[in-house]
Order: structure tokens, then C-alpha cells, then sequence
């Protein structure tokens, strides 16, 4: 079962999360592998879509966000688009799209930051958000402040939270066809609550690379190797690591609220999408075609509409009442 650790450094302002997505990980690249239409991911972006996977669950857990955390990169390169979502409870997807050929050993600059033009893009989107209200996003390249090309998934993660909240942030990601997994190492903030919506102050900002504890462990944390991250269990991991510190955990979540695969596609939300598509462009699909299909890129689900359907969704938008509205 996916697991989900936090743990504090007694007397230390340094915390940690650590995570093994197991059952959920396999569950998206079974799904994947799977759909005829598009067929399993290429090697290095499952690598990739793994890392980004337990990244974006680190930052949701670390943060407690009430609401969707959703990470996004948006690449220059065979790998167009690989999205993220996780909402509070723990629930999340994701899911990638390549054009071209992505070949063995190709790497994050190779795949998304061809001419420095790639994007990572870490969206907070309030539950129950009001009318009018936007979701806070922040948005960094892939590369760092000399514009040389990050090749590593996790110093992308690391300049955007040292940017964004001010912290000092240690990332460790590892992910294979089993296991993917991730180390979060961070700073605590000297005043109040960090968060990814912007919130910093002065004394935070001058504490950053200068605090010798968090130094210290987040050297410890860069030491251990992918394979050790993918095979050990948390207990050897953070022995293995930490084992001059004194470290108080929590207790991890029950099974119910541990990380785990959900999509949150329905019928009613690809109705209503088709509905925005227009009458007139339904007609001209089915003109060419017996069904419009849509297919869910999270989880391969198929909706299928043939012209009576059709004629029912619009049929439906038409008697509504006054002030109702179709479900989002």
C-alpha cells in the first residue's frame, strides 16, 4: 500500500515527508499501458511522470493545501505536457502527453527544455472557490539563474519553493515501473506558516543557505541513492540517514486517507464539455462518424455519444430553467 510519512528534527527548525507510492503508481501505468489508442509511456517519462507524482504529494502533504495542488510542465520537446493533481484528502492523478519519438536516456532537458523554453507551473486551486476568485499559480523555468538547464526534476521543485516561500528545500525523487518515491527536506520558517501562495518575510529570506542544522541534513538527504529510495523501507531510510538525529514522527495516515489513485471524470462533466462545444460541431462529428468518443487522459475511461445522445444533451440545455446552470 502507498505510505506517507512526516517527521520533525527535535529542536532543530527542519521537517521532513517521505513517500512511497506503490499500488496507486502501478494502478496509473497499468491504466496507461492499457489504452489501445495511446499505448504504455516511453521509459524516461515514466521516470519522469513518477517524480513529479510523488513531488507533487510531498507538497500537498506538506502544505495541507484545501484544495487541488496541481503541478504541471509544459515542455519544448517530445514531452508536450506531463499534469499532476492532488487534492487534500490525499487523491491524486496524472497523466503525460508526448509528440515525437522520446528515446532511452533521455533526460528532463533533452525531453521538455529543448532551447530553455520548458515550464514547470504549480497551481493552488481553493476547494469551493468563489465566484470570481482565481487560483494562485506560480510558474518557473527549467533552467536556473545562470539559465543553465536543470537536469534534474528535483532542483526544478527546489529553486520554485526557494523562490516562492523563501525556505531553504531538499528534494530526493526516484521512480521506476514499481515504486515512486520521494525525500522532502525543509526548513521551517522563522514567522508564521509557509505556504506556495507568496507569503514571506525579511527574517526568512536572510536565514536562507545559512542555517547550519538544516545544512547538515540536508546533506545527509542528498546522500541516499535512487535505488536506496525505491528499495528500503522508511524505517531503514531514515535510520539509514538520521540515525545521529533525534527524530519525532507522526503517525502515518490510515489506509483510507493514505495517498491513492482517483480520477475524478464523469459522464456529466464530459456532457457538459460537449455541450460547450456547440450543437452545430457535435453535428459535423457525427456527420463524419457514428459516435464522438472521449477518452479521459488520466485514466484511458471512454465516453461514447451517438447521434441520440447528442440530441438529448442539447435537448436537456434547451428546457433548463431560468438560472440553472449545467454541473462543472
Amino acid at each position: 500500500m502507498s505510505e506517507l510519512h512526516k517527521f520533525l528534527f527535535e529542536g532543530l527548525p527542519v521537517r521532513g515527508v517521505l513517500v512511497r507510492l506503490t499500488d496507486s503508481w502501478q494502478t496509473i501505468l497499468n491504466k496507461r499501458a492499457a489504452n489501445a489508442e495511446t499505448g504504455a509511456y516511453p521509459t524516461p517519462v515514466r521516470a519522469l511522470l513518477g517524480e513529479m507524482t510523488a513531488a507533487a504529494v510531498l507538497m500537498q502533504a506538506n502544505i495541507k493545501f484545501n484544495g487541488a495542488l496541481v503541478l504541471q510542465m509544459m515542455g519544448e520537446g517530445p514531452l508536450k505536457l506531463a499534469v499532476v493533481e492532488v487534492q487534500s484528502d490525499m487523491r491524486f492523478r496524472s497523466t503525460a502527453k508526448t509528440i515525437g519519438e522520446v528515446s532511452e536516456g533521455m533526460g528532463l532537458a533533452d525531453m521538455a527544455n529543448q532551447r530553455n523554453l520548458g515550464r514547470c507551473a504549480i497551481t493552488l486551486d481553493p476547494l469551493g472557490r468563489r465566484p470570481g476568485q482565481q487560483p494562485y499559480q506560480g510558474v518557473v523555468p527549467l533552467y536556473d539563474d545562470q539559465r543553465e538547464p536543470l537536469n534534474r526534476f528535483s532542483d526544478v521543485l527546489a529553486h520554485y519553493m526557494l523562490q516562492s516561500e523563501q525556505l531553504d528545500t531538499t528534494l530526493v525523487l526516484a521512480a521506476n515501473d514499481d515504486i515512486a518515491a520521494g525525500l522532502l527536506i525543509q526548513r521551517l520558517p522563522m514567522h508564521g506558516a509557509a505556504n506556495l501562495a507568496g507569503k514571506e518575510s525579511m527574517a526568512d529570506e536572510a536565514e536562507i543557505g545559512r542555517n547550519e542544522d538544516y545544512n547538515r541534513i540536508a546533506i545527509l538527504a542528498q546522500s541516499l541513492t535512487s535505488e536506496e529510495l525505491l528499495t528500503l523501507t522508511t524505517d531503514k531510510i531514515l535510520h539509514r540517514l538520521f540515525w545521529q538525529e533525534t527524530i519525532r514522527r507522526f503517525e502515518p495516515a490510515p489506509a483510507d486517507e493514505a495517498p491513492r489513485f482517483a480520477c475524478s471524470c464523469n459522464r456529466d462533466r464530459v456532457s457538459n464539455m460537449l455541450r460547450g462545444l456547440g450543437e452545430e460541431e457535435a453535428n459535423s462529428i457525427l456527420a463524419e462518424r457514428p459516435l464522438i468518443e472521449v477518452g479521459c487522459d488520466f485514466c484511458g475511461q471512454q465516453y461514447r455519444y451517438d447521434a441520440v445522445d447528442a440530441a438529448q444533451l442539447f435537448a436537456q440545455q434547451t428546457i433548463q430553467p431560468p438560472g440553472s446552470s449545467a454541473l462543472q
